[in-house]
């Protein structure tokens, strides 16, 4: 079973789910709002009465976004058919997701329901519209100026097949408009994953001709690419701050990862903040802060196992010393940077903290 857990002052907090042996927080920019709420997606106890894993946890039970505060969790309604996602609440309280109709995804080979973006406000969903005559979509994120972006698409269901189209949402009254972003030639694998307050957004679009896919960032209606870490194929951003520094994953053409920050026109792997002999290999980057704090998955070289952790700027001019005591579950993660390292981020040593996880694996029904 794996369960929803928050980190909260060092301790670590099972969310529970709504009925079923599942539930996750979404791994994009991983953090509750302002008002301490968390966005995620639970199984109920009811099979999917048309097989679908709309979770993705091999259980084929529905699967209904939540939203969870000071210990309730709550089921957040669809439109109208089985199974819905959230992927962020914004400091307002508006939640985005992706919901099902009743009706039957005429887009799909298989029998699936139409999927379409959604934002919750007041726990009511609302439907936006999705550009290029797609039928389905998926909001991906919000701020907190009525400003969301994600994904439409047709049978999105058949992700990464489908020919998605990256998308901007802005609220006018009780109006929300659709406007498609720019990609880099391609038509695949366009997702617009996320957006701070300053209006820049930030994901990722296919490559002419479909041969793979980069890192970007859309700002004044026009897209800028990242490109990759040295020797790497693709990448992709996964949040971007309100200091315009963003964070995500690069991957060589074997599929290995390899987690970056980008600040000040620089992509730099996250790795390059350990020191040489530290135990751990920092998989991917999920999310970031306006503190600079980075979040995702570790691995211990020594044991294998898998870990969330926290990434925290410390050293000169930053609100954390470098000699501070790291965590007590790393036995050796000492406080000096690889080098050489960027101008510009030589004053960033990084305190690392992996964090203890929630995780059993047994057979499920």
């Amino acid at each position: 079973m794996i369960h929803a857990a928050l980190w909260r002052n060092g301790k670590l907090l099972d969310l529970g789910t709504l009925g079923g042996p599942n539930s996750v927080a979404p791994e994009a920019d991983p953090q509750p709002n302002a008002r301490g709420e968390v966005a995620g997606n639970s199984d109920t106890i009811t099979p999917d009465p048309n097989g679908e894993d709309f979770c993705g946890f091999g259980t084929h039970l529905i699967c209904l976004p939540f939203v969870w505060n000071n210990g309730n969790m709550t089921a957040l309604p669809t439109l109208g058919g089985n199974n819905g996602q959230t992927w962020q609440v914004s400091n307002n309280g508006e939640v985005a997701g992706t919901a099902e109709t009743a009706a039957a995804d005429p887009s799909c080979n298989v029998l699936e329901l139409e999927t379409e973006p959604v934002i919750w406000e007041n726990g009511q969903p609302q439907q936006l519209p999705t550009v290029s005559g797609d039928l389905d979509g998926a909001a991906q994120d919000i701020n907190d100026h009525e400003q969301a972006v994600g994904l439409t698409g047709n049978c999105v269901a058949d992700f990464p097949n489908t020919i998605f189209h990256a998308v901007l949402w802005q609220r006018a009254g009780s109006t929300w408009t659709a406007t498609q972003l720019p990609s880099l030639g391609g038509t695949v694998l366009n997702v617009a994953f996320s957006i701070n307050d300053r209006g820049q957004i930030a994901g990722q679009t296919a490559l002419p001709g479909n041969t793979g896919f980069h890192a970007v960032i859309w700002e004044d209606g026009g897209v800028k690419d990242l490109g990759t870490l040295p020797g790497d194929a693709v990448s992709r951003i996964e949040t971007i701050n309100n200091h315009s520094e963003a964070v995500g994953t690069s991957f060589d053409a074997a599929g290995n990862m390899h987690p970056f920050v980008w600040r000040n026109g620089t992509m730099t792997n996250l790795n390059a903040f350990l020191s040489p002999n530290s135990l751990w290999l920092i998989l991917e980057a999920l999310g970031n802060n306006d503190r600079e704090q980075i979040v995702g998955f570790a691995m211990n070289n020594s044991t294998g196992e898998v870990h969330g952790y926290v990434l925290t700027p410390c050293g000169e001019n930053e609100s954390v010393s470098c000699d501070e005591s790291t965590s007590t579950l790393s036995a050796s993660v000492p406080p000096k940077p690889r080098a050489p390292m960027p101008v510009g981020l030589q004053r960033r040593m990084s305190r690392f903290h992996p964090l203890p996880f929630l995780l059993e694996q047994e057979n499920l029904p």
